[in-house]
């Protein structure tokens, strides 16, 4: 299995603190890969160390055959942030077509039916519902078709219809041969995962896939399976 991400001993510090703490990942093509833990426990440093927009970044980090952060990697790489990028006095196709502009590609149409927003390509964004507003911002980062999808807490504050659209979503990219790592805070979408990373404090506590995890720490759930380990380290 091709891995799109490549990390060994990645420490980050930020502020004089120590943030990420010698960690070691690989993220493969083709699955979901879930990043869970608490707020504040180094998922985002993680995620933008990994895009190449993170300063104070040390260790080996390749993504799809490059360092970090290098300019032939801008259009392989989609970048969901937890804030919507998209300007809300636009609508949701004018949106797409200056990113797509800037970007110098992108098939509008296409990332609009992907996103399912069809009925809601002429809407103002500043109209449209939060889970509507992060499948804009979802579709902003597929007008490369890029080979990465890094999510950071996409589903954070949506009713769990729009979680499991959005979660379908993130399957059939997969499907589609890319690599998709998803960062939450809610440990009830870890089955939702191919593979998972557990993270405390910078580092992390456990990884494999979900059922090996529950089963390593002898639990029937993985926020029961976070817990000891916790307990344990």
């Amino acid at each position: 299995m091709n891995n799109v991400v490549e990390a060994t001993d990645l420490r980050v510090v930020r502020g004089g603190r120590e943030v990420l703490h010698d960690v070691s990942l690989s993220v493969p093509a083709g699955r979901i890969t879930g990043l869970l833990g608490p707020s504040g426990c180094g998922k985002s440093t993680l995620m933008r160390s990994i895009v190449g927009v993170q300063a104070g970044v040390t260790g080996a980090l390749t993504v799809l055959g490059s360092p970090a952060g290098s300019p032939a990697l801008r259009h392989r790489i989609g970048y969901v942030t937890q804030a919507a990028s998209v300007y809300d006095d636009l609508t949701v196709t004018e949106n797409l077509r200056f990113f797509a502009r800037v970007l110098g590609a992108g098939d509008v149409d296409r990332v609009i039916t992907a996103v399912d927003l069809g009925s809601h390509a002429g809407a103002v964004v500043r109209n449209l519902s939060g889970g509507q507003r992060s499948r804009v911002s979802l579709a902003v980062a597929l007008l490369g078709s890029p080979d990465l999808l890094v999510l950071d807490e996409p589903t954070v504050g949506l009713d769990p219809v729009l979680r499991e659209d959005l979660w379908a979503i993130f399957h059939r990219l997969a499907d589609d041969g890319a690599g998709v790592l998803v960062s939450s805070h809610v440990m009830d979408e870890a089955d939702r995962c191919d593979e998972l990373l557990l993270m405390r404090d910078g580092v992390f506590l456990a990884a494999g896939t979900p059922a090996s995890i529950k089963a390593q720490a002898g639990a029937d759930h993985i926020e029961q399976a976070f817990l000891a380990l916790v307990r344990a380290s």
